[in-house]
């Protein structure tokens, strides 16, 4: 399995400060496969109202997972986070099913700290291929 880190470029802040901001730099891998299958196979308002359920879906699975872990019943994060593996690796959105599975690995490694961080990663990758989606339907 490939690891992809992603570059970090540090943002130009005020010389007097010790903080330093990093921007993530990173594409979102998006395979357009499925989705052109999709809309293939369906008319246009049936593939929408598809896909919008199938969004739909990955966010109340997502927030589920949020408010475990807010919780604290880590145990409770497994189901939702395979899921939207699931779910988003058959509609294309490569990123959220990498940082879901290993939202998996810190759930089973018991990693707090990665559980976090890949958490994180897991919401930007999941708005950023919400807009990516549209964008791709509109062509």
């Amino acid at each position: 399995m490939d690891i992809i880190t992603p570059s970090l470029a540090p943002v130009a802040v005020e010389a007097d400060l010790d903080v330093v901001l990093l921007r993530c730099t990173d594409q979102l891998h998006f395979d357009p496969t499925p989705l052109c299958r999709l809309f293939a196979e369906k008319d246009s308002v049936e593939a929408e109202e598809q896909l919008c359920r199938i969004l739909e879906d990955i966010a109340m699975r997502l927030d589920m997972l949020q408010q475990n872990m807010s919780r604290c019943t880590f145990d409770r994060m497994l189901k939702p986070a395979r899921r939207i593996g699931t779910i988003a690796d058959q509609i294309g959105l490569t990123e959220v099913a990498i940082s879901a599975g290993h939202v998996v690995a810190c759930l089973k490694q018991a990693d707090g700290i990665a559980l976090a961080a890949t958490m994180a990663r897991l919401e930007r990758a999941f708005d950023v291929a919400v807009s990516e989606v549209w964008n791709f339907r509109d062509t």
